[in-house]
Order: structure tokens, then sequence, then C-alpha cells
């Protein structure tokens, strides 16, 4: 408001080297603060002035400006499309080639910045040339460049197949793999989250981050201390399954589902969140996936997250999970249902207080019916019978239909239970399919029992 930006500006070009450099530090942190500050700083025209003679200068004014850029590039798209249309970028790049390591650091940052908002700018950064430069500083000695350079490599790489393509094609994924084991824990995030939107956008990007041989030592990231290093390895372990049943098979054969398991278990919150959806999708390829979902223990703690978690959006995803795992077989579904699964899927969808998206996904469209549609285990279908309503009663009655007519003691149990005496309460429209259900099951009995 006092007009400050406008007599900054001149001192950019100070004769006094220091001069310069507190000038643009404190323009940095003015745009850093927030976006109309960031706006005045770019209508003032600063920008070509910072960047003009940026070459010749040395690595503290370089340090600076970088920092401006990136506190411009932060907030908004449009004002990371105004840096790149000042020719930034070309600047930017210059500074990756030097040769102090902080230099670099502060264009990685930037580039990140830039990188970050969407495809477009993304592909303005990779036409610059920036992303073999970043390639080289995942390499150096310094754990703060390798962070910055690593994030950057992962901005760039989430918007499309094309993007993660040049990201591979400068032979990032080896060198990525390669410090998966470091003790750093946040360099094991960057290096994570990157492999990861690598891995998400096809099989082959997928393929390609496994043959880097990144299991077993990946699993070793779900037992880590560091949350963020636990999250970002199931990540990267579901953007691989969700691909074929063969990428699932492999994170199998390797022990990846017993570890997604115990991670899950171990964890609260979020943090479980892709270890639930690695779950369901390894469970969602085939019946024999499912089952070593199964014989891994992961029903008991996608169970623990129905009841555990506060949030919807981890309970819906842990119910779809359980449905993927019990729609395959009868046996499938025995194997959930006896985990007393069903009776908490239930709760959510008639609870008042739950949320559409995990009404629907607990709902007899997805979880609840893949297991109902499956499922001839009596006695855990029988308690539901005072309870559903009627959209998911229909399955449950259609599921005795079937199995009555052909087991004289289950015949035998559903009368002295009561489940009988509940079907005859059921009002059906004449000619539904409900009442075709009930009419066979009364047809199981002599009809002075039904009366």
């Amino acid at each position: 408001n006092s007009g400050v930006v406008c007599l900054l500006r001149p001192l950019l070009l100070d004769v006094v080297p220091s001069i310069r450099q507190t000038t643009a530090l404190a323009l940095g942190r003015l745009a850093d603060y927030d976006v109309e500050l960031a706006e005045a700083v770019v209508k003032a025209g600063i920008i070509p002035q910072l960047i003009s003679s940026l070459p010749e200068e040395n690595r503290y004014y370089k340090k600076a400006a970088a920092f401006v850029l990136r506190a411009i590039a932060k907030h908004s798209p449009q004002l990371a499309q105004a840096i790149v249309q000042c020719g930034a970028l070309e600047m930017l790049v210059i500074c990756l080639e030097d040769f102090d390591p902080g230099v670099k650091e502060g264009a990685s940052w930037a580039f990140g910045y830039i990188a970050r908002h969407n495809p477009e700018l993304s592909q303005a950064v990779v036409d610059a040339g920036a992303v073999p430069l970043l390639v080289l500083c995942i390499q150096e000695p310094e754990i703060a460049l390798k962070r910055i350079a690593a994030s950057t490599l992962s901005d760039i790489s989430k918007h499309s197949p094309e993007l993660a393509q040049t990201v591979v094609d400068a032979r990032a994924i080896a060198h990525l793999a390669q410090m998966i084991p470091n003790p750093d824990a946040k360099l094991k995030r960057q290096v994570l989250s990157a492999l990861s939107q690598i891995a998400k956008h096809s099989v082959d990007l997928a393929e390609l981050v496994v043959e880097a041989e990144i299991f077993p030592v990946v699993l070793t990231c779900l037992k880590d201390s560091d949350e963020y290093v636990k999250k970002n390895g199931a990540t990267l372990i579901r953007e691989i399954a969700k691909h074929t049943p063969e990428l699932s098979q492999l994170i199998v054969n390797s022990g990846g589902v017993a570890a997604v398991v115990d991670c899950i278990g171990s964890c609260r919150g979020t943090v479980r969140l892709p270890g639930i959806m690695t779950l369901g999708y390894v469970a969602a390829h085939s019946e024999d996936l499912s089952m070593a979902v199964i014989v891994s223990k992961g029903i008991p703690p996608l169970c623990a997250c129905l009841i555990e978690e506060h949030e919807d959006h981890i309970k819906a995803a842990a119910a779809w999970a359980l449905g993927q795992i019990g729609r395959h077989t009868a046996e499938h579904a025995r194997h959930v249902a006896v985990a007393n699964v069903l009776p908490t899927l239930l709760d959510i969808f008639v609870d008042p207080h739950s949320s559409e998206d995990l009404k629907t996904k607990a709902s007899r469209f997805k979880a609840l019916k893949n297991i109902l549609q499956k499922c001839t285990y009596l006695p855990a279908l029988e308690p539901l019978l005072h309870e559903a309503p009627p959209t998911i009663m229909k399955h449950i009655i259609g599921q005795f239909s079937k199995v009555l007519p052909h087991d004289s003691k289950a015949r035998r149990l559903f009368v002295t239970t009561g489940g009988l005496k509940k079907v005859q309460e059921i009002k059906a429209e004449p000619g539904s399919l409900l009442q075709e259900y009930i009419n066979t099951i009364n047809n199981c009995y002599p009809e002075e029992i039904v009366r």
C-alpha cells in the first residue's frame, strides 16, 4: 500500500551486488505472502528486470531470483503462466546448470511450482529442457537437492502419460528406484511419489517401474516410522496393482499383499487409504487374487476400517474393497460374511448420517449387493432379514430361495429361528421378483407350516 514494490524495482539494477540480492529476497517474501502481492509484483514489471542479468550474477542473487519466481508461481496457473511468458524458464535452466547446489535447488523448486498446476505449464517446463538436468540433480550428493528434484519430476509426471514418458526417456526411473532404501524420510517420500505418478498412467509405464526392481525393497517402506513414506509406498503399490492381473500377481508373489495388510492394521486415518484401495484392486482382478487377499488375512483390517474410521471416504473405500473380495464366488462371499461384515455394511447403509458416496458404495449397488449375490452362508444372512430395507431385502430373500429348496437342515433352522415368519410379513408387489422368491421359499414347506 505504501508503494514499496515500485521503490524496490530500480534497486534490482543497483551497482552494489548485496543490494540487488536483498531486494530480490524482499520481493520474494512479499510475493510469497499471498496472491494479491504476487500479482502486484508481476504488474510492476519486475520479472523481466529480475532475470535480465541473471547469467552474469553471483550464486546468492540467482538463489534469491529463483525464490521470487517460485513465490509467484505457487499461487495460481495464471501467475505461473506470466512467469513463463517473461522468458523465466530459459533463465531457470541456466541456474540448473550452475555448479552451486543451492542455485540448482532454487531452480528445481521454481520448476516444480510451475509444473504442478496443469499439463500445459508442465509441458513448457519439458520444452525448456529441464527434465534431463533434473535427472542429473537427483544424482548429486546433496540430499536437499535430490529431494526437490525428485519432487519436481513427480509434479511433471502427474498430468499425462506423455509427460511421464518424457521423464522415463530421461532415464529417471532407475535413479529414483535406487533411492528407495535411502535413510532420509523426506527424500523417500518424494521418490515414491515420483514413481507413483509415472506408474499410474498406463500398463507400460507401470511395467517399466516394476522392471527397475522396486520389489521387494518398496515393501520395507510400509513399515517405515514416517507416515508419509508409508502412505506413498502403499500408493505406489496401488498404482501398479490397478492395471492388470499379472502386475497384481507379481505383488502377491513378492509378499506385497501381506505387507499391505500389516500396514493397514498398524496405522490410522488417510494413511490407510492407498492400502485399502490396493487390496480392492488386487481382489477385483480374479478369483485367485481375491483368495490371495483372504489368505493374507485382508478381511479383518478392512472390517476394522469400517468400524474405526470417522472419515466417510475411508469407510467407502473399505466397503468397496470388501465388495471386490466377496463378489467372485459363494466361497469368497462366505469368508466376508463370517467376518460379520454384512451387519456393519447394512448399518452404514441405513445410517442417516452416512454421506451419499458412502451409502452408494455400501449399498445394494456395490459392496452389499456384490457379496449378497454370492453369499449362500445363511447364518450370516438371517439376522439381516429383521433389519434390511426393501432395496436390500430382495437380494437376501433371493439367496434363501436358492439354498432352501436343496438343504433340509437349513429349512428346519429357518423355521425355528423365525426366518420363515419374517418372510410372511414382507409385503411384495404381486408378480414382482421378490414375490417370486417368497413363493419359492413357501413352496419348500407344507401349507400349514407357512400358515
